[in-house]
């Protein structure tokens, strides 16, 4: 049973994560957590402030826990140049920002970096408003190239074939033989009822308008980042580190003799890496996966994963008295084969990605903000396995 502590600064809460019921469960590693979370208010997700608590809250928690591995996400530049303009030096200085962050992290413990970059953002040329077809569209706040669609009339496809912005419409058999080609052995965990009769693609710098898409207009989206920049100093043996789902069997090799950081910067391109860093796939053949889930689970299982939460899913439909985990946002399941899964040692995970930390990474302890929609709510700490606290203090 995995227990989420809330702390919304005037006062803390623990709950069961799945059943999003109050808990009792009380001892040290509790405690521990808790007054790491009141040691770190988090200040917003466009605050300037955002990474470095990701940098002050991560060595809090290795101070009191000693992890082997640890997953962090920086992410407050992703935020801020998405839905604000800035001025080319104002993004230069925040993206540089991002990297000397993981940096102060890596110098400050000693841990061997594996840092990773999901490609820059494109400003908007225009949006896709697919609002009055007779069909069902669905995109979601956080994804600009895909968009999902459910009983489409012909109409509805002869004019989303016409719209400019858009670069191609796949059926939902075809989608999914899209991976089965890279992963014969893929398994497809969504409801496929619930998944969309097609896929529509937008064209780089567009992005969707439709059910689903709440928040403000995006002033950047992400390129077409078919390829990502990685940086290591592990070994990557003779074999080369060319795609995203090798970093998963490199990072719990290098677990053998070493402590492991695996660092995400959100909207950082190849131009603000060290030398040294290489460019990974990160793509099945059209599709490319945007910042968010699918990218984050690939990382994390070394696998490609779209179709945990895939694009278009009528997540309304769900039999509501068998959805879990509340506080977890779309997400009914932990996923499995996951890194902290597969690895005995201790585990942690800090960012500023909200519900994503706790779920996405299987490790013991993780820590992250409780934003929703770029509201803050405070932050929450999920403690998923206790034993090893136990076993060494």
């Amino acid at each position: 049973m995995s227990l989420a502590l809330i702390d919304a600064r005037e006062w803390q809460n623990r709950f069961d994560l799945e059943t999003g019921r109050k808990s009792s469960k009380q001892g040290p590693l509790v405690d521990m957590l808790g007054k790491v979370l009141s040691r770190h208010p988090y200040p917003g997700d466009v605050n300037e402030g955002a990474n470095l608590w990701v940098t002050r809250t991560a060595l809090d928690l290795v101070d009191h826990y000693a992890p082997d591995l640890v997953c962090l996400s920086y992410v407050q530049q992703f935020f801020a140049n998405r839905h604000f303009s800035h001025a080319a030096d104002t993004r230069d200085i925040m993206y540089r920002s991002a990297m000397v962050q993981a940096m102060t992290f890596i110098e400050a413990t000693g841990y061997t970096p594996v840092i990773v970059g999901t490609g820059p953002l494109v400003p908007l040329k225009n949006d896709i408003d697919l609002s009055g077809l007779d069909g069902l569209a669905i995109s979601s706040n956080w994804s600009a190239r895909y968009c999902g669609l459910h009983r489409p009339s012909q109409n509805d496809l002869a004019i989303i074939q016409s719209i400019e912005g858009v670069e191609r419409i796949v059926s939902k058999a075809d989608w999914i033989d899209t991976f089965y080609h890279v992963e014969p052995d893929l398994e497809v965990e969504a409801d496929p009822s619930l998944m969309p009769d097609y896929l529509i693609v937008a064209k780089e710098g567009y992005a969707f308008k439709t059910l689903g898409t709440t928040l403000r207009k995006p002033v950047n989206v992400p390129a077409n980042n078919f390829e990502v920049p990685v940086y290591t100093t592990l070994d990557t043996g003779s074999g080369a580190l060319n795609d995203i789902r090798q970093i998963k069997n490199l990072v719990l090799k290098g677990l053998d003799t070493r402590k492991i950081a695996l660092i995400l910067l959100e909207a950082l391109d190849m131009s603000y890496f060290p030398p040294g860093t290489v460019m990974c796939a990160n793509a099945a053949d059209w599709f490319c996966h945007e910042p968010g889930d699918s990218f984050y689970l690939t990382l994390s299982t070394g696998r490609h994963q779209p179709f945990v939460y895939p694009a278009g899913y009528r997540y309304f439909d769900q039999d509501a008295e068998q959805i879990k985990f509340p506080f977890s946002g779309y997400m009914t399941a932990i996923p499995q084969n996951t890194l902290g899964c597969a690895t005995p040692k201790r585990s942690i995970a800090v960012g500023n990605r909200s519900m994503f930390m706790h779920m996405v990474f299987g490790v013991d302890i993780s820590i992250e903000c409780f934003a929703r929609n770029l509201f803050n709510q405070g932050l929450m700490g999920v403690i998923h396995r206790g034993d090893k606290f136990a076993e060494r203090n």
